[in-house]
């Protein structure tokens, strides 16, 4: 037997239909009740909790308790990266499910990917990022240069502290949509929770879509080439 961690066991559980809409709701970085999750799935009751279990059995769930209801969400920042580079290949080999053509447009555009900004406005900054190099890249590697940390310093984004999950500071995305990366890691979180906090963009109900104010666009443009 081949060492090394075991794919396919991964594979099978994101692989089934109902747990991938599962999933893939949770991709807001929010948490549902199994009920929701059912609904989201399309399955019943006792289906959906048998779905659930095998998901947190396998790592890819976390539980939370609160009062009589127990709330499922995506176990941590690297199953929301997964998930986001799944996307991506699936949008590449098709066939794709249908959407409805204006939300399919705003979800390219500025989206919630598990907690940091995604979509055209999410890769567009990390390229800023990158082309003034604020942020380096050395192959998967991604760092923070001193000129980047004055930077976020100066538009008013503290560096977030380290984390007991270790998470990194920055990390490179794979951005399902524009198939070119955006900023992820303790950073990114820390950036769309700046966006939010200033009022440019607001997170529209029961959806991963970020939607910004005309102000608000022009502010994030601006950002790019201060």
């Amino acid at each position: 037997m081949k060492e090394g961690p075991e794919l396919s066991r991964v594979a099978a559980l994101v692989g089934d239909p109902a747990r991938a809409n599962m999933l893939s709701a949770l991709m807001d970085g929010g948490a549902l009740t199994a009920s929701e999750l059912a609904l989201e799935a399309g399955v019943l009751a006792p289906t959906a909790s048998s779905h659930l279990s095998k998901l947190a059995e396998g790592g890819l769930l976390r539980i939370a308790s609160q009062g009589r209801h127990r709330y499922y969400a995506l176990s941590s920042p690297q199953v929301a990266a997964m998930l986001e580079a799944i996307m991506g290949v699936a949008a590449l080999s098709g066939p794709t499910r249908s959407r409805p053509g204006p939300r399919d447009a705003d979800m390219r555009e500025a989206r919630i990917c598990y907690d940091h900004l995604a979509g055209t406005l999410g890769v567009a900054f990390y390229d800023s990022l990158v082309r003034r190099a604020f942020v380096c890249e050395d192959g998967d590697n991604v760092a923070l240069s001193a000129a980047g940390e004055h930077w976020f310093a100066g538009i008013g984004i503290a560096l977030p502290a380290q984390s007991r999950s270790r998470r990194p500071l920055c990390k490179a995305c794979l951005d399902w949509s524009v198939r070119r990366s955006h900023l992820a890691g303790r950073l990114g979180a820390a950036t769309l929770d700046h966006v939010i906090a200033k009022g440019w963009a607001r997170r529209v109900p029961s959806s991963r879509v970020i939607r910004f104010s005309p102000a608000g666009r022009r502010a994030f443009d601006a950002v790019l080439d201060a």
